[in-house]
């Protein structure tokens, strides 16, 4: 469990929320693990699949605190919140703005500049822990043009233009990803994004953890009260959860293009999990799948310190933490919304 940002994070499967007094009590079993004050938390995110007593439930419907439960493995099932919660005011804040596109482009633009100073320090890792493996002067120029684009992109006024900024980005990006990777290169490799079918293995693993990250993303914002489906760099489109795909952006390298080369670096996937089909798609076998999943929940579990809070957390807590983020920036709490900076 983990108190941050007056938000108390239930992460162990087995805890079981209750009520006592004024009080949240986490239980395992008959083992209390820690109780704290109602009234000095604004939401309880729960990870557990035993949940909360009803009393708790209504006590804190009564006091405004929201009480969101998801899967241990992080998909949205259920919130409850009381009436003076201020979600509706909240959502209406966050469909204002997305109508707005001055506003929508200043939000946009921390999402984007999340983005690529990630990319720009991604490459940065690469010739610092590889230096013999991979083209150092090429890796470094592609990191000083990336540079130049988070300025742009501080820049930028529209959303056109932000566009703009990002196209060019990922182009330098994805033309250095390949030599990120390190192991079977004739198997393994990177020319350019493929998607609905994958063309190689490379694309199939970043559309499957592509995938699990946006639902993650979509679970986050509707934990803090947010519309998944309304974004404002990603505009609207029926079934799209164009929040979600903002929010990913600047937590698409670090959590998942990184992912996706440990696997293969690490030759936790080889080549072997993969088929290769008669339209040239390339598909995840089932037990690849099952591998992948197992390796993402662990990688969820790893600790890092946020950039933004400096409190040390679980990987899988970050969509949360910038979807709360968000939504203090959007109720007026913050001045601007704060990038993930990974570092």
């Amino acid at each position: 469990m983990r108190k941050l940002l007056n938000t108390l994070y239930i992460l162990t499967p087995e805890s079981y929320l209750s009520l006592d007094g004024e009080n949240v009590v986490i239980q395992q079993g008959d083992k209390e693990m820690g109780r704290f004050p109602l009234h000095t938390l604004e939401m309880i995110l729960s990870f557990s699949y035993r949940g909360a007593s009803p009393a708790l439930m209504g006590g804190c419907a009564k006091r405004g605190v929201g009480l969101c439960f998801f899967t241990p493995n992080g998909r949205f099932l259920a919130r409850a919140t009381g009436e003076e919660r201020g979600n509706v005011l909240l959502r209406k804040a966050q469909y204002r703005l997305s109508d707005e596109p001055s506003a929508s482009c200043r939000i946009a633009r921390n999402f984007i500049l999340g983005k690529i100073y990630n990319s720009r320090w991604s490459l940065e890792r690469a010739t610092r822990d590889h230096p013999m493996r991979v083209d150092v002067p090429a890796l470094k120029a592609a990191s000083s043009s990336l540079a130049g684009l988070c300025r742009d992109t501080a820049q930028c006024g529209s959303l056109e233009s932000l566009r703009g900024v990002e196209g060019a980005a990922a182009a330098l990006y994805f033309g250095a990803l390949d030599q990120l990777i390190l192991q079977s290169k004739e198997d393994f490799f990177f020319r350019e994004r493929s998607r609905r079918p994958p063309l190689d293995r490379f694309n199939a693993l970043l559309s499957f953890t592509y995938t699990l990250l946006a639902n993650n993303c979509a679970a986050a914002l509707e934990g803090v009260g947010l519309d998944p489906y309304v974004g404002f760099l990603h505009r609207d489109r029926p079934g799209r959860a164009s929040l979600a795909l903002d929010l990913m952006e600047e937590l698409r390298v670090p959590l998942g293009d990184r992912f996706v080369l440990s696997l293969i670096n690490t030759r936790a996937i080889r080549p072997k999990d993969f088929s290769l089909q008669e339209n040239g798609a390339v598909l995840l076998s089932d037990e690849a799948r099952r591998k992948l999943l197992s390796t993402w929940q662990e990688r969820k579990r790893e600790v890092i310190t946020h950039p933004f809070l400096g409190e040390k957390l679980p990987w899988g807590l970050v969509p949360h933490i910038q979807a709360l983020l968000l939504a203090r920036y959007l109720r007026g709490d913050l001045e601007e919304y704060p990038p993930f900076f990974w570092k």
